[in-house]
């Protein structure tokens, strides 16, 4: 029998990052091809496990998975909870606003109030918003959609999010894209610091597909609007 990659995300619509599972817990976009490309270079088969936001670095340190795979900016905070292999995206962060709301800068969101998930890269761009009243989301099993859900009612004035899945957003009718901030964030996958052996599995499989040409050519086709971060990702060495 194959044995199995078991990877940590949330079930949530946030293509073309990542869709809901469906009935037998397969998933489409970006994030599950670069799973299912993963697996393939190990001979696993990916099953995902869905859990709240807060709960997947804990489930990698206890071992009720072997990674996290689902959006994780590498940041110091998370580099102290998770080893993380080299990184199979680099992304931008923008921040949605209801449609005709006129902020287009940081500035702008003096006496805002800012969604961010908890402890994110995303929340500590929001720490820098002069002003701005944090207003942190994350213990929910679909905290994207928890956020989207708060701007649009009004309980609150913007959120912050990468711009893979925000900047879609901006083009619908009930929000604007009021900006995007060149952060150029990281994404890897997450493993406990105790499995080396993990670590070595993935960080190999990672390189493999990168060289390969395959983790290129997932990017493009999920996309085709962002240019592949080639120097970032080909050039890290973890």
């Amino acid at each position: 029998m194959t044995e199995k990659l078991r990877l940590a995300c949330i079930d949530s619509p946030a293509m073309p990052l990542f869709g809901l599972a469906d009935a037998n817990g397969v998933r489409d976009g970006y994030e599950p091809e670069v799973a299912k490309l993963l697996a393939e270079a190990t001979g696993r088969v990916v099953e995902w496990v869905m859990m709240p936001w807060d709960d997947m670095l804990p489930s990698v340190q206890q071992h009720r998975v072997d990674a996290v795979l689902c959006g994780q900016g590498i940041i110091p905070s998370r580099e102290e909870q998770v080893d993380f292999v080299r990184p199979y995206a680099v992304f931008n962060e923008s921040v949605l606003v209801r449609a005709g709301d006129p902020a287009r800068s940081p500035e702008d969101l003096n006496g805002y109030k800012v969604a961010a998930i908890a402890n994110s890269a995303n929340m500590r761009l929001a720490e820098t918003f002069p002003g701005a009243i944090l207003v942190p989301f994350g213990a929910s099993d679909d905290v994207f959609s928890d956020m989207i859900e708060a701007v649009r009612s009004g309980e609150v004035d913007a959120m912050v999010d990468d711009d893979v899945v925000t900047v879609p957003l901006g083009e619908e009718a009930d929000f604007d894209l009021a900006f995007t901030a060149e952060t150029r964030n990281p994404w890897g996958v997450g493993v406990a610091k105790d499995c080396p052996e993990m670590f070595r599995l993935l960080n190999d499989a990672m390189t493999t597909i990168i060289e390969n040409g395959k983790l290129k050519a997932a990017w493009n086709k999920w996309f085709p609007h962002l240019p592949y971060p080639e120097e970032s990702l080909e050039g890290a060495t973890k």
